[in-house]
């Protein structure tokens, strides 16, 4: 999921900085910033906000930028440079390598005076390539085949309380298959392209499955990284991730995942972790 490390329940709110009031991630503040709001807190801190709607208000800000109809983005990277801070903060998007059928555009999200991630994508042509289409990632357990999962008994957070979770038969430790969505819209008021809104979900992957327990006296796997592939523009409201969790002997560890939209696979995403005892 996110940076940092001890998951703890019973927070208050007077812990936490000043949030937005709404039912939706993040408050438009305009000129690129925004303000969070208890449905993006993480859940290593209650002070910080998730990777995940953090990655789709990237990738909102990114769809904005010098957008190209002929073009989309296939590919975004995005390092974690340290704990997300909840609040106010600013998202600054730029052109590192403008091209006629290739683009690479990169992002940073600016929280408490620090850069907490960078993130650069990939925006290339798009073109009728039906003929040859293909795709060799499997389809996973239909949602209506799932049954309904509450995150929150095993993470806490606002984030995680704000999701519609369903966790397919076959689901065990180190190796799950769940079905997401949620209700609240990414930034209230405005719109955000649906492929926008599921990036903003993608980073819950390495939560679902989980080897070990979270939290004190077990150990923390935060993700320092969030890397995901898109083979094809993915649309609606449900997140399909179908993944596994590998831990090595030397404190470094991987989540590896495919992910899905209501038609099927459209893409991967890998997080490598750092093992830590808490």
């Amino acid at each position: 999921m996110t940076q940092q490390a001890s998951a703890q329940s019973g927070w208050s709110q007077q812990e936490l900085p000043e949030l937005a009031d709404g039912d939706f991630y993040y408050e438009d503040l305009g000129g690129g910033r925004f303000r969070s709001t208890i449905h993006a807190q993480g859940a290593w801190n209650p002070h910080e906000q998730h990777m995940a709607p953090a990655s789709g208000i990237i990738a909102h800000c990114l769809a904005l930028h010098e957008p190209r109809p002929d073009m989309r983005i296939a590919r975004i990277g995005y390092e974690i440079l340290g704990l997300i801070h909840a609040g106010e903060f600013e998202v600054t998007t730029r052109t590192v390598r403008p091209g006629k059928t290739i683009e690479l555009v990169e992002a940073e999200l600016t929280a408490n005076g620090r850069v907490a991630i960078r993130a650069s994508a990939w925006r290339l042509v798009t073109s009728d390539s039906s003929e040859v289409a293909a795709v060799e990632d499997a389809p996973i357990t239909p949602r209506q085949e799932c049954e309904r999962w509450d995150g929150a008994t095993e993470w806490p957070g606002g984030y995680i309380r704000s999701l519609e979770m369903y966790q397919a038969p076959h689901h065990r430790s180190g190796r799950g298959t769940v079905w997401i969505r949620t209700a609240h819209p990414l930034v209230g008021g405005v719109e955000t392209p649906d492929w926008a809104r599921l990036m903003g979900l993608v980073d819950t992957a390495n939560g679902i499955a989980t080897r070990v327990p979270p939290g004190a006296g077990s150990w923390a796997f935060p993700n320092v990284d969030l890397q995901i592939h898109l083979y094809r523009l993915p649309h609606g409201e449900w997140l399909g991730i179908d993944n596994a969790v590998s831990f090595g002997t030397d404190g470094i560890g991987l989540t590896s995942s495919v992910l899905h939209d209501v038609d099927g696979p459209f893409g991967r995403a890998e997080q490598i972790l750092t093992l830590r005892r808490s």
